[in-house]
């Protein structure tokens, strides 16, 4: 099946966008826009190779998140076959600096979990209370997909999104006394007070990570002071 292929393009160094579009014919039904990307450079279609992030191209790095057809999306997960139509526009996240192409600055992401000083000082307190939990979140690919869809979020702001709770969760829950204090005072500021509640990250991970779930318990834990019976 033949597909357009349009991409938000944007040399480094400018700062003026445009669309390119490039003819695509899938091989397989499986084929993904990182396919079509791989392919497009390969053969030298494009005047200048299109500029992208991909490492492991198996859902597990979250490099080449991207806005595929409005929807931020993985493009090793975004099946060519899967989405609506024959013309794919494919553009970079919006909340990011954009670098070059569909390559973004998402250095914003890492900064805020440095803030929110996310590490452990003592060993881990075992409990199995929110074992579940804390396994389903430490899936979080720091994609970003979720802060670009989330209307609270921008980058250089105040709040940090829902990237940040996953790895919040698991220190609140195993964290002693005296740093759990702390890690709920950053939370309560950086996360608690600017979510606006409206769960548009809820079906946009590409891990399908219960996003309300894991904020209601994060919330329980950091706000309201409420451990899990």
């Amino acid at each position: 099946m033949k597909y357009d292929i349009v991409i938000l393009r944007r040399d480094r160094n400018s700062e003026k966008s445009y669309f390119e579009s490039f003819e695509y014919t899938s091989q397989t039904p499986s084929d993904t826009v990182a396919t079509a990307l791989n392919y497009l450079n390969s053969t030298g279609i494009p005047d200048r190779k299109i500029e992208w992030e991909c490492s492991c191209l198996q859902k597990k790095c979250g490099a080449c998140a991207m806005v595929i057809c409005g929807k931020p999306m993985l493009a090793c997960d975004a099946v060519l076959s899967g989405l609506k139509g024959k013309s794919i526009t494919i553009e970079p996240l919006k909340k990011f600096p954009i670098v070059c192409d569909l390559v973004v600055d998402r250095s914003i992401l890492y900064d805020n979990l440095k803030k929110l000083k996310l590490w452990l000082k003592e060993d881990a307190l075992q409990g199995d209370s929110y074992a579940d939990l804390v396994f389903e979140a430490s899936g979080c690919l720091q994609c970003g997909c979720c802060l670009e869809i989330c209307p609270n979020f921008y980058s250089g702001g105040n709040f940090f999104g829902m990237s940040a709770v996953p790895i919040t969760m698991r220190l609140l829950s195993e964290s002693d006394k005296k740093d759990y204090k702390e890690i709920a005072r950053l939370y309560s500021r950086h996360i608690f007070e600017g979510c606006g509640k409206s769960l548009s990250c809820k079906n946009v991970c590409p891990k399908g990570i219960d996003t309300q779930e894991l904020l209601v318990n994060a919330n329980a834990l950091a706000v309201w002071k409420r451990k899990k019976k």
